[in-house]
């Protein structure tokens, strides 16, 4: 198979999260270990950082191997969703992962794949590790999928593991409530392994704590810890707590073997963009209008989208809207502001919710909107209307933005 049929094997195959939902989730490691055996456990051949958290563990994993990069390590980084590559999931300082690797890496180990029917997430993250122990790194940022203590990547044994902060998503899977939530988030704090949490919350704080000192692990609280902040390349205010968090795993970090100068993180924290090709963060795609996206998806997220979105200047506000079909919209509503057209559109995958029950819903409670057949003529259509003073925002999934840039 070349690189396009490997890809399309690896989505069709197995369900695929992303795509359908909740029939393609594992709450399981025996299969993550089975096949770290097979692959004579490469997570043992590199040192890592291990990212959980609701919102912004994105944004805080490429901080990190951006800093690192620039304190001139070979940094690894494997996030997920990918945007337009499935390469996009696995880099070493900013650059993907060869076609040919991955080829080679599922051409040699499909028929293990096949025989334990094992889920796209658990190939992607074998690959993942394989490629960093191949590749030797001095260290891997690797991001948490789903969850944390069921999660692929929680056979890791990181230096240092970082929860950002607790919101309410994927409660199907994880729990209905912040503190259960936090319990299966905090399920990647390790023996004796620091643990920084991003942000303080009344409801979770007991949480961490408690499992800490069950597993004898330091823990930190950066907004508790961090008065300062450094400027970043991300866009937007929200990052402020993101930096904190990352300033705290690197004074962590400093602990140990690794050394991260002050000049390092000014420049890794500029420099985000440019060292992983991170994309889809208060992303401003074009200027008059003023056109901007963001993957923020869920209620804590796209409550920090709306409160930086209050700081713009313009006339009309336009949004581009589409959103997957295992959200809750109507507990969603509060947050989008009335005072807006809306584009209302159906991403491009099976789990995209579809663009007349969505506007259906919002138009119920006041907001006004056409629906439209793609992402893309969604945004023509925004951009036919809006003045060169006005602002569009495309956003509601991952996937919606995923169309666009």
């Amino acid at each position: 198979m070349n690189y396009l049929e490997t890809t399309q094997w690896l989505f069709s195959q197995l369900p695929l999260y992303q795509n359908v939902g909740k029939s393609a989730y594992k709450a399981d490691l025996s299969q993550t270990l089975k096949l770290a055996k097979h692959l004579n456990h490469p997570e043992h051949k590199f040192k890592s950082i291990h990212v959980g958290g609701t919102n912004g563990k994105g944004s805080t994993a490429h901080m990190l191997a951006s800093v690192l990069q620039e304190a001139g390590y070979k940094v690894g980084l494997y996030t997920s969703p990918h945007l337009k590559d499935y390469r996009e999931r696995i880099r070493i300082n900013g650059v993907v992962i060869s076609e040919a690797f991955v080829v080679d890496f599922v051409a040699k180990n499909k028929p293990f794949f096949e025989s334990n029917s094992l889920s796209f997430f658990e190939m992607s993250v074998g690959m993942a590790f394989a490629y960093f122990a191949h590749e030797q790194v001095d260290i891997a940022v690797v991001e948490v999928g789903l969850g944390g203590r069921l999660d692929s990547t929680n056979i890791l044994t990181p230096e240092v593991s970082v929860i950002t902060n607790i919101g309410l998503d994927h409660t199907q899977f994880l729990g209905t409530t912040l503190e259960a939530i936090a319990s299966e988030k905090a399920g990647i704090i390790k023996l004796k392994t620091p643990i920084v949490v991003g942000e303080t919350q009344l409801e979770t704080e007991g949480v961490f704590r408690a499992k800490a000192t069950k597993e004898q692990a330091p823990i930190y609280f950066a907004d508790q810890c961090i008065e300062s902040t450094y400027l970043t390349s991300l866009k937007g205010a929200y990052q402020i707590h993101n930096v904190r968090t990352v300033l705290q795993t690197l004074s962590v970090l400093n602990l140990g073997v690794f050394s991260v100068s002050l000049e390092a993180t000014q420049n890794g924290l500029l420099k985000v963009t440019e060292n992983t090709g991170l994309r889809g963060r208060w992303e401003i795609l074009e200027t008059a209008p003023k056109i901007i996206c963001d993957t923020a998806h869920n209620r804590e997220g796209l409550s920090l989208v709306f409160k930086q979105l209050q700081t713009e200047k313009f006339q009309r506000l336009h949004l581009v809207l589409g959103m997957v079909n295992d959200k809750d919209v109507t507990s969603l509503l509060e947050l989008f502001p009335k005072q807006a057209q809306y584009y209302f559109c159906k991403p491009n995958v099976p789990r995209g919710f579809e663009a007349s029950k969505l506007a259906q819903i919002f138009k119920e409670h006041g907001f006004q909107g056409l629906v439209y057949p793609s992402v893309k003529a969604a945004l023509n259509a925004a951009k036919q209307s809006a003045s060169q003073e006005d602002l569009i925002y495309i956003g509601g999934s991952t996937f919606v933005v995923a169309e666009i840039i």
